[in-house]
């Protein structure tokens, strides 16, 4: 508990300095790296690039953005039952600094053992930090979502510095300066960390479930043989002794990744002893799940088509001075950052005033108004088709609407994911849930392969092709939410037995 006389940040606790700081640089260093690589990927050797098709970069980058989510999951569990909390988020630091270090080595082949360093140091942290923050505020604390509010900001605020100051480096001092100064952020990051760790106390210092000095040895053991493995493959691929195609990767990767999560839904559904209200609101969540993936399908294209759209076919003089590529991606941080408060109030009226919209349908209009989006890149496809630049206002009320969409669904769906689903499996949906992302952003990767700069006239397609289709989906997602509205608010027996008058907590509106 915080007293009076208790330093604090912001009226929150003092800790979360340390973390909103330490997110931000993290932020700043993973947004700014986010940007460059199919940039980086697509161009030439004389541009100092590594010459990939498109459809080999989309992929490389579909590959590792989603492994960056899934990697979250072994990651939390590494923090609750070996390292804990605050030495996870330094030791991800650290990796993920290594990883940019490596990257700004003007080296083709050393530029994967980047990203799988990153990769791997991303997922030991992300989730982690997160955690700290929440563990900041007792159950009762009623600080904890604006708190939560100002954590968020911290990584937007991150994503604009990232984006503006890689992309400026890149377009004017080359490749490698913009890969050190995400490098550099990250050492920032890590620097405050360390220095301000004190004001999280004892919070995150010790693993939540800590195993057995021997499950501790066995669990240690793994792992090293995991890394070995991985080190064995990145070296035959690298020396030759392996060939790997990243769009085959990415496809079975893809495929992998929704096996493991209709076989673990599957299996909470049927073997987890559930009642038949858990059952039903498991069933409403699986529409919210849906949405999520295919979201993040469209959403994902900003770093990579509609990047290279950016490049390639938007005009981007503003008078003498040519706007870098990489700027435009900051424009869906500084639009959360607007119309964030906007979008709290409206769900709160809506719910004063009107019976409030349940989480499959708010879900579905998020994909649907983020499709659309689409719509419009399809119409500046095919300005670009004919031969001219296109003016920038085309990308920037895209982007527009992808938050729009995002700021309807993101929010929502983690939400529904702390209330619908059962109790004794809440952290195990939580990481479920999170392999949606990945699905997402590996889908995402290999619908931007079909984006070939020499065949523009094709392009306009593939925009109508993804928004016609994320429609149908959240139309069918809308309809299925008719029904399942009913599910969300059922309450499971067990719980109706539990609750008694004098435990139930008046809460803020």
């Amino acid at each position: 508990m915080t007293t009076q006389t208790e330093k604090t940040f912001f009226g929150q606790p003092a800790g979360l300095q340390t973390l909103f700081f330490t997110e931000m640089w993290e932020r700043m260093s993973y947004y700014g790296m986010r940007m460059l690589l199919v940039l980086f990927m697509t161009a030439t050797l004389q541009e100092g690039g590594l010459a990939l098709t498109v459809a080999s970069a989309t992929a490389i980058y579909g590959l590792y953005t989603g492994c960056v989510y899934f990697m979250g999951l072994p990651g939390g569990w590494i923090s609750d039952r070996l390292l804990g909390g605050q030495r996870a988020v330094w030791y991800g630091g650290l990796i993920i600094m290594f990883g940019h270090i490596v990257l700004a080595i003007p080296n083709d082949k050393t530029f994967f053992v980047g990203l799988i360093l990153v990769i791997l140091g991303t997922g030991l942290l992300k989730p982690n930090i997160a955690a700290l923050v929440g563990q900041l505020y007792s159950d009762k604390d009623v600080r904890r979502d604006s708190g939560f509010a100002i954590y968020y900001m911290g990584i937007n605020i991150g994503s604009i510095l990232g984006n503006l100051i890689c992309g400026y480096l890149m377009e004017y001092q080359g490749w490698h300066w913009a890969f050190g100064a995400a490098a550099i952020g990250m050492a920032i990051g890590l620097i405050q960390y360390k220095r301000t760790l004190p004001k999280l106390n004892s919070i995150g210092d010790k693993p939540e479930s800590p195993l057995s000095p021997k499950g501790e040895k066995i669990s240690w053991s793994i792992i090293i043989g995991v890394l070995g493995a991985i080190g064995i493959i990145a070296y035959m691929a690298l020396t030759g002794g392996l060939t790997i195609d990243p769009v085959t990767v990415a496809e079975y990767v893809a495929i992998s990744f929704t096996a493991i999560f209709v076989a673990y839904y599957v299996a909470i559904y049927w073997f987890g002893n559930l009642t038949t209200n858990e059952k039903k609101r498991l069933g409403a969540l699986l529409l919210v799940c849906i949405a999520s993936a295919f979201f993040w399908s469209g959403f994902e294209q900003a770093g990579s088509s509609m990047n290279l759209f950016a490049r390639d076919y938007t005009d981007r003089f503003v008078g003498s001075f040519e706007v870098p590529t990489g700027w435009f991606q900051s424009l869906n941080s500084m639009f959360i950052v607007v119309l964030s408060p906007f979008f709290a109030a409206l769900w709160i009226n809506i719910g004063k005033r009107y019976v409030t919209p349940a989480y499959g349908i708010k879900c579905a209009v998020g994909l649907i108004i983020m499709a659309s989006g689409f719509i419009l890149m399809f119409l500046a496809a095919q300005w670009a088709a004919s031969g001219l630049k296109v003016a920038p206002y085309w990308l920037i009320a895209t982007y527009f609407l992808h938050t729009v969409g995002e700021l309807c669904l993101s929010p929502v769906a983690l939400s529904a994911i702390s209330k619908l689903s059962p109790r004794r499996f809440a952290g195990q949906m939580m990481g479920v849930f999170v392999l949606t992302y990945s699905i997402g952003n590996i889908i995402s990767g290999l619908l931007a392969g079909n984006f070939d700069p020499n065949a523009i006239d094709q392009l306009p397609q593939l925009y109508l092709q993804i928004s016609l289709f994320s429609i149908g989906i959240g139309i069918m997602i809308l309809l299925f939410s008719l029904k399942t509205r009913f599910w969300e608010s059922l309450q499971d027996e067990n719980d109706e037995k539990k609750i008694k008058p004098e435990d139930v907590v008046p809460t803020m509106q």
